[in-house]
């Protein structure tokens, strides 16, 4: 929404998207507030993620994967917070990038040519990265974007029903329930959104989404990591920190 209290540090809109949130009704230095601030646990959680990957040794696959969800949370940040051209590709890029190592993570392990599809995903990144900016089209990335989330459920599936332990396919679980309950915030925000906007307490369905989001990440990581683990004989089991905050712990066999 375009309305606002106080001035703008950044300028005019001149981001393709403006979500339902008044502009600039906090801060001059933040054009949507909420939406802004909405992406730290993501970040976050993305952080407890590194940190549990890097003590315990996993593979480098999944450092970088939680990385790339603190890149696109703070890319997320950035377009919220000045709605901005250019901040809009920072949060937009990640988002692929995101999703193609997914992709990696999810097929690589049964891939027989080791070297081909990192080295083929990687340059699709990076042509997107370079033409994105060149050639927009909102309803083309929407269509690439959901592509490349409907190429990650099938093998998403298949670890799924091949996994035993109850605690591990409550991960995958709250995976799915996360970005389900993600997709009917962002819908609400985007179909109502008129009607929000002028109500005493605007919900912030964009908001949420990215919270849930942060959320979905974090099971679809921890899940992963499970099911990797015991590809490779780690002995993994799903800890609960707190009693309800679950992270892996790994076992690996002593070295003869």
């Amino acid at each position: 929404m375009t309305e606002s209290v106080v001035s703008s540090f950044w300028g005019p809109v001149t981001s393709s998207l403006d979500w339902c949130e008044q502009n600039y009704t906090r801060s001059s230095y933040v054009a949507e507030f909420y939406n802004t601030i909405s992406n730290i646990p993501c970040i976050l959680l993305a952080l407890i993620g590194l940190i549990n990957a890097l003590r315990q040794r996993f593979e480098r696959r999944f450092s970088a994967l939680h990385i790339s969800n603190m890149i696109l949370g703070i890319g997320s940040m950035l377009f919220h917070a000045t709605l901005q051209k250019v901040q809009q590709n920072s949060d937009e890029t990640p988002m692929v990038w995101e999703l193609l190592l997914y992709l990696y993570v999810l097929y690589s392990p049964d891939w027989h040519y080791r070297s081909t599809m990192p080295t083929f995903l990687f340059f699709y990144g990076a042509v997107f990265a370079i033409i994105h900016p060149l050639v927009r089209f909102e309803l083309g990335f929407k269509v690439h974007y959901a592509v490349l989330c409907l190429l990650c459920i099938p093998r998403m599936y298949k670890y799924y029903i091949y996994t035993k332990e109850v605690a591990a396919k409550r991960l995958a679980q709250l995976y799915v329930g996360t970005i389900l309950l993600g997709i009917l915030c962002w819908m609400f925000d985007r179909i109502f959104c008129g009607k929000a906007s002028v109500w005493y307490v605007n919900p912030q369905g964009h908001a949420w989404w990215h919270v849930c989001m942060g959320f979905n990440s974090y099971f679809a990581n921890t899940f992963l990591m499970f099911c990797r683990a015991q590809q490779l004989g780690w002995q993994p089991r799903v800890i609960r920190a707190f009693g309800f905050f679950p992270y892996i712990k790994i076992e690996k066999p002593k070295q003869q």
